[in-house]
């Protein structure tokens, strides 16, 4: 196999615990929690201010999916129901990215969202029932549009926007950085949007069917987020 970037970070090392976590499911991941960490010591070498913007993205997704996987292991050896059981799951560092320690907090807000690109949302996962689903490679600086786009129609069909009898009913992500899709310029913010605004941002990956059912709602409401332990590939 050839290296995954062409120059800068070197990411097959997550090659393994993606197909092994797409293969066993959670029991699996708690057994790749080793090559995980060994993967984000690894990237921690890597100085991201010195990649191209598409390598160091792809950098940030990879480095905050492999973050939020070994928590996620670390929850289910515990048996624990949710990531959010485990003391400062988000909040305390996990790597040190030259010389300044780093919480999935601190990458996903810090770091990720400061690229400006809406459907990282679509990309970062939480190790929860309601995050998107994860790729089964990892992100590469060389086909980073390619994957985001795919990224955001997956997360859309799949279940982050589905009709029902009362309206469209958008994942709560989009309710917590919908702001994000309508003034992608401004990120990171926290100003809320208007949900039809929201929806109306999210129409370029929405299948044909999906738009078409907004176009005749007068109605969006947000789902419940299901913090219950659980990471999948797509």
């Amino acid at each position: 196999m050839g290296p995954v970037e062409a120059s800068g970070a070197d990411h097959r090392d997550l090659i393994g615990p993606l197909a092994a976590l797409a293969e066993g499911k959670m029991p699996a991941l708690a057994h790749v929690r080793g090559d995980l960490d060994a993967y984000i010591g690894r990237l921690a070498e890597t100085d991201p201010d010195q990649l191209s913007r598409d390598e160091a993205l792809a950098y940030w997704l990879n480095l905050y999916n492999a973050g939020a996987l070994s928590l996620a292991a670390e929850a289910f050896v515990a048996g624990e129901e949710s990531v959010l059981r485990v003391p400062g799951a988000f909040s305390r560092p996990f790597v040190d990215v030259s010389g300044r320690k780093l919480s999935l907090d601190a990458v996903e807000h810090a770091k990720i969202r400061r690229f400006g690109d809406p459907r990282i949302h679509s990309a970062v996962v939480c190790g929860s029932v309601s995050c998107p689903t994860l790729r089964a490679e990892p992100y590469r600086g060389d086909r980073i549009e390619e994957q985001l786009d795919d990224q955001m129609r997956v997360f859309l069909r799949s279940g982050g926007a589905v009709v029902s009898d009362r309206g469209l009913l958008l994942s709560r992500v989009f309710l917590w950085y919908g702001s994000d899709f309508v003034r992608p310029a401004r990120m990171p913010t926290w100003i809320p949007a208007p949900p039809r605004k929201v929806v109306a941002s999210l129409r370029p990956w929405m299948e044909p069917e999906l738009r078409a059912s907004f176009d005749r709602l007068e109605r969006v409401d947000f789902q419940p987020y299901d913090w219950g332990l659980r990471c999948s590939v797509g």
